[in-house]
């Protein structure tokens, strides 16, 4: 495996970074769409922007990214759309987890690695309006590289029709490049984002993949990028039409119960929580799935 792809790794990077302004500008327009009222703040909400670094071992530079979050909005009560590229050195746990997962042979030898991608978590102030959680990725070692991601809709009040809607844009999405992928992919988010311990999912599902690699590196880059496109399509409809929905107390506690599934699930099973965490990103970056207020019974 060639350990060059320097074009490759710029065009995903670009990419990634171009996906983020997309939906940054998506997610302002939301705010400025939405009225002030009884369900509304007045100020429409706008990301803050921040650089975020890694820093190796050693103490030298190891890539770094832009977090993007707003607080505090008329429709996002948080959303954060961050980037990030970071390259360096894994260390013995994540070598030997990709060394296991993969059959990478030589990792101790060579633990070199470089990875870029888009992470987005929404969390909402209407609870009529799904939270929702977007990644794409490409990751590289001199041993391979590959690509990863989804889309899963999270609401904490279900409605058939915003679930078909989500889940009918992915297969589209997806059926450009394979019919096989959205099934394929679906029954891995649903298995993904399973949460053993309250024996439940914690959402309404999407799609879910990693490992991606057919040896075509144009065509799973063209995929992964399809993967991308499909979030605004098949999410921006369900938040333009129930940000101005009426909603009550009870409506909020449900919210708020139900955001105690995705923390639960971030911080004990997510895998990229613990891979950036234990390769020394940024940890506010790292954290910024985790929904501002939650509650547990």
């Amino acid at each position: 495996m060639s350990d060059s792809m320097e074009t490759e790794k710029a065009q995903a990077s670009a990419w990634f970074r171009a996906l983020r302004d997309e939906i940054v500008a998506a997610f302002e327009a939301l705010e400025d769409a939405l009225v002030c009222g009884p369900m509304a703040e007045c100020a429409p909400g706008r990301f803050e922007v921040s650089e975020t670094r890694r820093t190796s071992d050693d103490g030298s530079d190891a890539g770094g990214g832009v977090m993007s979050v707003m607080r505090g909005g008329r429709v996002f009560e948080k959303v954060g759309v961050n980037i990030s590229t970071v390259y360096g050195t894994l260390g013995a746990r994540a070598q030997a987890a990709m060394a296991a997962r993969k059959g990478l042979p030589g990792m101790a030898e060579d633990p070199r690695f470089w990875a870029s991608g888009i992470s987005l978590v929404a969390h909402m102030q209407n609870p009529h309006v799904p939270a929702v959680h977007m990644n794409t990725r490409m990751f590289w070692t001199p041993h391979a590289w590959w690509f990863g991601g989804g889309s899963d809709l999270n609401p904490c009040i279900e409605y058939a029709e915003d679930t078909a809607h989500f889940h009918a844009v992915q297969k589209a999405h997806c059926d450009r490049h394979d019919a096989a992928f959205y099934p394929r992919f679906k029954a891995w988010a649903d298995e993904y984002f399973h949460i053993p311990h309250r024996k439940r999912a914690r959402g309404v599902g999407g799609i879910f993949l990693d490992d991606h690699c057919s040896g075509d590196w144009a065509a799973d880059f063209a995929f992964i990028r399809d993967v991308g496109q499909a979030f605004l399509p098949a999410y921006r409809p369900l938040v333009a039409a129930r940000m101005a929905q009426p909603w009550n107390g009870a409506d909020k506690e449900a919210q708020l119960v139900h955001r105690g599934l995705y923390a639960e699930y971030n911080l004990v099973y997510d895998r990229g929580t613990r891979f950036g965490l234990e390769t020394g990103h940024d940890a506010n970056a790292v954290l910024m799935s985790l929904p501002p207020l939650a509650k547990w019974i």
